[in-house]
């Protein structure tokens, strides 16, 4: 059958290293793979070099396509997506079923280039649940500048891009072993003064406006409709995580993948008149999550194949015992959240954005870093009280944490002990929160308003899921029986009717489907589900703990998933402020991205299909060959403005675009003393 990853044989291709005297044959000056094989920091151009190497194998490219075409028939926004309403109108239009046709008759020069090909038409999608992600080639390197960018407003009025000004205690801190490369690549003068570059205003990007390559970015990144959020994402930013505080490179100095070899800049250093053209390399380093390799060979065996977690299970099967239970889920390493107890991930549903770009473990310069976080603080979940003495601070990297309940514990205190300090006003940072499980968001939502019909019983969204034939072939397999220990997320045991009453065991819910015309296309969904959180595990307070008219709730725009659904119930619906920091002041700002209802992926709707025993099904997926991840929206929520129609695609424009001058960037607490100064004025 041949190899199916399209290897060529390096052995033919080996020389005798006659220079060392060896009788061993090298093959590092024409095996691409081995000659960045176990180094650490490479050019981009040689892990491009690796990459392209490989010719497309047919076996592996219909692989591919046919997973994600059948998985995407559990993806509820597929004919949404074909044309989003206003105002995404501009920003959604992908119909990526027909563009997985055309990929299929297309041909491609290496199975890298039919990789991005893929990817790109999933991002298209503007939808961080919906991704395509080959971990063979997906951030197995991350390729770097030192030179991470912030959109600052001066005193004026007139915003500027700038190299972050805490850009060289960044990069010198966390490429100690590489920050001598780009010391000596600097030209002249500036050669080893890498850090004379930071807070420089940026006049060009490779000779054009820097909003050029902004918008550009645009048009790849994907993860969220709004086009001011994926322009943000360009800038440098930050984000709590279970370990303290973390520094987001951004896209423009942080890449998934290696397709840029330098940039050239025009810049005025601060303090300086003199205009200055420089050339910047960009460099390549190994993920850590990363299988070493000796040759081209060893590569795609050890980063290419489908490994024990791509696919799903049947948990039904004698053969599941033999796993090993810590095997991580390719999904989770691009999940923006903590890992979290694989018991936890089961029982409580998420949605959660899946970014190609990993979290990184870059740590927010000590200067920047708030300081002495208040009791209740614990993992993504960080209190403070500002120095007005009334204004108290939830800073939440993530709406998930390692353990469910401890988190529900936590955030209740820390909630509490604010006010017993005194807070009487709220601002909850939520820059760069990816989601997480959905009932930690109703359960925040519900302690800082009380009990109120917007919180009781449903603090969240009403949702539908879709309706096609296998899933509803899933169902009648688990009323029958299939599912005896509760574990599938078809099972009606999960889920509750629109009046928030319990499915009973047997209710083939499914039935009769719910069919609509969505652009032109007939589709079909289940019967609105109702609360699935109440009654919580921990008893909620019996009053409100703020006054949601004095809670703020700010980021970046880059609130996704779980974080939208508690940032849109709380300004819809209780009134609280938004704030988006730092954006184009003539762009309008959405104060969240992707809203989902609940996310899933690949393997977890494997598992369903193959513990129900239909994995030989016509409709059902086969495994992946590669190690590749297939996210999916798996539940959407309805709306608020109109119940009707989905959230997703309604508008949540932000109450406040908050200029960001340059003591505020990056600095989180005085980002938060600004936006309690502004909101709360009385």
């Amino acid at each position: 059958m041949g190899n199916l990853f399209g290897c060529c044989s390096v052995t033919a291709a080996c020389v005798y290293n006659a220079a060392a005297g060896t009788g061993i044959p090298d093959v590092r000056t024409t095996d691409p793979c081995a000659a960045i094989g176990n180094k650490t920091w490479v050019s981009p151009r040689d892990v491009r070099a690796c990459f392209s190497s490989f010719p497309v194998a047919a076996e592996i490219k219909e692989n591919i396509i046919d997973v994600v075409n059948k998985t995407l028939a559990f993806h509820t926004s597929v004919n949404y997506q074909r044309s989003a309403p206003p105002p995404f109108d501009i920003d959604v239009h992908e119909d990526v079923l027909w563009d997985l046709a055309r990929i299929r008759r297309q041909t491609y020069a290496s199975d890298f280039d039919l990789h991005i090909d893929i990817s790109r038409s999933l991002k298209r999608l503007n939808d961080g649940h919906c991704v395509y992600i080959n971990l063979c080639y997906d951030s197995l390197f991350l390729t770097f500048l030192p030179t991470p960018l912030v959109l600052l407003t001066n005193g004026s009025g007139h915003q500027n891009v700038h190299i972050a000004s805490e850009a060289f205690e960044v990069a010198s801190a966390e490429f100690k072993d590489d920050i001598e490369y780009w010391q000596n690549a600097l030209p002249g003068k500036l050669r080893g003064r890498l850090s004379s570059l930071s807070g420089a205003t940026v006049l060009t990007i490779d000779g054009k406006h820097p909003f050029a390559a902004v918008d550009q970015n645009t048009l790849t990144t994907g993860g969220y409709q709004g086009f001011g959020t994926r322009q943000n994402t360009f800038f440098s930013s930050y984000q709590v995580v279970s370990t303290g505080w973390n520094y987001f490179m951004g896209n423009f100095a942080q890449m998934p993948l290696p397709l840029t070899d330098s940039v050239e800049l025009t810049i005025q250093r601060v303090n300086s008149t003199e205009i200055e053209t420089i050339n910047l390399p960009y460099r390549s380093k190994l993920s850590p999550s990363a299988l070493l390799w000796n040759d081209s060979t060893s590569f795609r065996e050890n980063n290419c194949a489908a490994g024990p977690a791509t696919n799903g299970d049947n948990l039904y099967s004698t053969k599941l015992s033999l796993l090993n239970p810590n095997t991580i889920k390719p999904a989770s390493i691009f999940q923006q959240q903590p890992r979290i107890d694989p018991a936890d991930a089961r029982k409580h549903r998420q949605n959660v954005i899946i970014d190609i770009m990993p979290q990184q473990n870059i740590a927010l310069p000590p200067a920047l870093t708030p300081q002495t976080p208040l009791n209740g603080s614990w993992s993504v979940a960080q209190f403070f009280m500002l120095k007005d003495n009334r204004t108290g601070v939830l800073a939440l990297g993530s709406f998930s944490a390692s353990s469910f309940d401890e988190f529900q514990r936590n955030l209740l205190y820390g909630l509490t002990n604010l006010t017993q300090q005194g807070a009487t006003r709220l601002v909850v940072d939520v820059t760069n929160n990816g989601g997480g499980f959905i009932c930690v968001a109703h359960w925040l939502h519900r302690i800082i308003v009380g009990p109120t019909n917007t919180t009781v019983p449903q603090a969240g969204l009403d949702t539908a899921t879709r309706a096609g034939p296998l899933a509803q072939l899933i169902v009648k397999e688990i009323i029958n029986g299939g599912d005896p220990d509760t574990q599938l997320l078809y099972n009606p045991l999960n889920w509750a009717y629109a009046n928030h009453t319990k499915f009973p065991e047997a209710l083939d819910w499914l039935q009769p489907p719910v069919k609509r015309v969505v652009n032109g296309q007939p589709d079909a969904f289940s019967q609105r589900l109702g609360d699935e959180c109440q009654p919580f595990q921990v008893e909620p307070p019996a009053e409100r703990l703020f006054d949601p008219k004095k809670t703020a709730i700010i980021s970046n725009g880059r609130c996704a998933s779980s974080c939208s659904l508690f940032s849109i119930t709380m300004a819809k619906e209780e009134g609280a402020t938004t704030v988006v920091v730092g954006g184009k002041a003539d762009v309008q700002q959405q104060y969240c991205g992707v809203v989902g209802g609940q996310s899933t992926d690949f393997s977890t709707i494997d598992t369903e299909i193959k513990s129900v025993n239909l994995k030989n099904h016509s409709l059902a997926p086969p495994d992946f060959k590669t190690n590749s991840v297939q996210g999916i929206t798996w539940r959407l929520g309805f709306g608020l403005d109109d119940p009707s129609e989905p959230e997703e695609w309604q508008d949540h424009p932000a109450d406040l675009n908050l200029p960001l001058t340059e003591d505020m960037a990056n600095n989180p607490v005085a980002i938060w003393e600004r936006v309690a100064e502004i909101v709360f004025s009385d």
